[in-house]
């Protein structure tokens, strides 16, 4: 059986899609864009502080879940400019402890909403 799983404090979806479902013990997470729960636009033009936003959006959903950042075992990273890497591995590290979830990172020409990061997840909790 198919569990959604909504929170209000990550952006909702903007289109036909949950921002997670849970089967059995795993979760699949929709991608998160550095939108603000509450007021559903960008936090930043700020890069740092859109991957910022990915990442507390990212565990708000799984915390809803009923687990942490910790549970994720896959991520995919999304950048509209791959000179940020650097800058999502040092914001990654304030949220994830070692070992750390398996990781792609992809540019891609564009994002929803002209967000310069996006990520999805995978988690086992």
């Amino acid at each position: 059986m198919k569990q959604i799983i909504n929170t209000d404090d990550a952006p909702k979806a903007i289109g036909p899609y949950s921002q997670g479902i849970k089967i059995g013990n795993t979760v699949y997470f929709s991608g998160q864009i550095p939108l603000h729960p509450e007021t559903m636009a960008l936090v930043s033009n700020d890069f740092a502080a859109q991957a910022e936003q990915v990442f507390n959006n990212l565990k708000a959903v799984s915390c809803a879940a009923g687990g942490h950042l910790n549970d994720i075992v896959k991520l995919t990273i999304y950048l509209v400019d791959l000179t940020h890497f650097s800058v999502v591995n040092d914001i990654m590290s304030r949220f994830f402890q070692s070992p750390y979830p398996a990781r792609t990172t992809i540019q891609v020409a564009a994002l929803p909403k002209g967000a310069q990061i996006e990520v999805d997840a995978v988690m086992v909790c």
